[in-house]
């Protein structure tokens, strides 16, 4: 079965750090852009950044400066480690797999940002 599954979140105060990672099966990494979105309830899932098969980056001006994304093909896993962390951070980060037709999600992580 073809899935990606998103592992890493937590509880974290405010200005802590945060590494999720995405592991996909049965699907090779290379071939795709991999990006991370978020979701609060009752919100529409938002973008938050992405990374092409090439290894450029591209994230939202929320989260600029403060996450990256990276990837090890190898592997078949992208990360993204967050820094500064605030409670607008507060939501459920989903993995997307993107390209030749495939749009691929995972489950999803809680991130929870509190004191």
């Amino acid at each position: 079965q073809v899935q990606l599954v998103e592992s890493g979140g937590g509880l974290v105060q405010p200005g802590g750090s945060l590494r999720l990672s995405c592991a996909g099966s049965r699907i090779i990494f290379r071939f795709y852009t991999m990006g991370w979105y978020r979701q609060v309830p009752g919100k529409q899932r938002e973008w938050v950044a992405q990374i092409t098969k090439g290894g450029s980056t591209n994230y939202a001006e929320s989260v600029k400066g403060r996450f990256t994304i990276s990837r090890d093909d190898a592997k078949n896993t992208v990360y993204l480690q967050m820094n500064s962390l605030k409670p607008e951070d507060t939501a459920v980060y989903y993995c997307n797999a993107n390209g030749d037709g495939l749009d691929l999600w995972g489950q999803g992580t809680q991130v929870t940002v509190s004191s």
